[in-house]
């Protein structure tokens, strides 16, 4: 039997559970986990209105301005939607959240196509993204809890892929919608979402037993005389950590708005920048899965070294010169970082603090990457029309901080920590 790394220490996995390989991962995973699976990727196929929001107001009549505001709203809607629903998941548990995130979106996507002034519209597009990412913390937590520790990592691969790949059709699927309506558009997202709403009513617990307590589920610091994100707030590690993810993913987003700029001011062909977002692209979907299976035996705080620090040298890299050897190796870089520690950043909130606050922990970190992905281009721009191809040495430095931020910030558990009973799903 193989040892695994669990939590940055060597565990030996349960009886029969030594093969942490994709395949096996999957095919002894729960079915409600499989579903939950499932359920997200169809939601992402049809996640449509992001993309296309700023062309359909426009086409309503709104002025680009009005439409570009349209956007951060819905951006700022995905934040504060992040917290809140790590509140519901640990409120209501996780399948009430979703059940209210499906049904809650549907409804008021379609509201969208109907509503006849701009001010009735901006609300409405902040509650689709706030409803919507109702369901992003509790998706986590009942993966978390339905999954044998030694195994988290690459179930959260496997979550990951899932949202790459139906972000990644969504723009052809809503294209084709496109060509037939601006209804079919909407109505075929809310459909979508109704759908998940299905999976999650037939095939998601109502709640997960566990015969006995989680000894390392309390390895968190938070303050257990306060509650909400004030005890989360209260774990200074974590915040530590929160930290390093709002960072990196201010940097991490430089490629979708200061990246192209700077190849075009440079003169060189945009097709090159195509090629870097669809080489990055490639890479996740094909390779991030097999890279887990062997990052997943790696220390924890190993992989967070790799995973934000090539950040800092992938984008450091494009301050060598504008050239587009340097446009690629740099965006191979830095997508190494993605697949080596994207499932572990992403899987480790759920492991940082108590149970009673796991919804709150990963919703926090949700929140925060989200808030950085807004932020990113408009300072990234910024930065780059002030101090001109500087601004990709400025993007190091503050990767560098982020990845001593992260290091700082991740806890490795106590030695000795028990691997707990397998959880219960029930349906009543």
């Amino acid at each position: 039997m193989t040892a695994v790394i669990e939590n940055g220490e060597t565990v030996e996995p349960p009886p029969g559970k030594g093969d942490d390989g994709v395949f096996v991962t999957l095919r002894e995973t729960p079915r409600a986990a499989k579903a939950l699976l499932l359920g997200v990727f169809v939601n992402k196929l049809a996640a449509f209105i992001q993309i296309y929001l700023v062309l359909f107001l426009t086409n309503r009549g709104f002025s680009p301005t009005q439409a570009g505001l349209a956007l951060g709203i819905y951006g700022a809607g995905a934040v504060a939607g992040s917290l809140l629903g790590g509140s519901l998941s640990d409120r209501l548990g996780p399948r009430t959240a979703t059940l209210i995130s499906m049904t809650g979106s549907a409804a008021l996507i379609v509201s969208i196509l109907y509503l006849p002034t701009y001010p009735l519209l901006l609300t409405a597009i902040f509650l689709v993204s706030t409803v919507g990412q109702f369901y992003r913390p509790a998706a986590q937590v009942l993966l978390t809890e339905l999954t044998p520790k030694h195994r988290l990592v690459m179930i959260t691969a496997m979550y990951r892929l899932g949202l790459n790949l139906g972000m990644t059709a969504a723009p052809l699927i809503g294209a084709a919608l496109l060509s037939i309506s601006y209804n079919a558009l909407f109505w075929g997202e809310a459909a979508a979402a109704l759908t998940f709403a299905v999976i999650a009513s037939l095939a998601l617990p109502r709640r997960v037993a566990r015969p006995q307590a989680e000894p390392a589920a309390e390895t968190g610091t938070a303050s257990p005389g306060r509650s909400g994100y004030l005890a989360v707030l209260a774990d200074r590690r974590y915040s530590v950590y929160l930290l390093a993810v709002l960072l990196t993913s201010i940097v991490y987003c430089q490629y979708t708005a200061t990246l192209p700029l700077d190849i075009a001011a440079a003169g060189v062909s945009l097709w090159w920048y195509g090629a870097a977002v669809s080489l990055n692209g490639f890479i996740v979907i094909t390779c991030e899965l097999a890279m887990t299976k062997v990052v997943q035996r790696w220390p924890i705080r190993l992989t967070a070294l790799l995973g934000l620090g090539l950040v800092a040298v992938g984008y450091g890299i494009y301050a060598i010169g504008p050239l587009p050897v340097w446009f690629m190796v740099g965006t191979l870089v830095w997508t190494l970082s993605e697949i080596i520690g994207g499932p572990t950043v992403f899987a480790y909130p759920a492991m940082a603090g108590p149970e009673r606050l796991r919804g709150r922990y990963i919703g926090a970190m949700q929140s925060v990457f989200g808030l950085g992905t807004a932020l990113g281009p408009v300072l990234g721009t910024l930065v780059w029309f002030q101090v001109g191809r500087s601004v990709w040495l400025w993007a190091a430095l503050v990767a560098a901080v982020a990845t001593v931020a992260g290091l700082v910030g991740m806890r490795t558990p106590p030695t000795g920590a028990e691997e707990p009973q397998p959880a219960v799903a029930s349906a009543g």
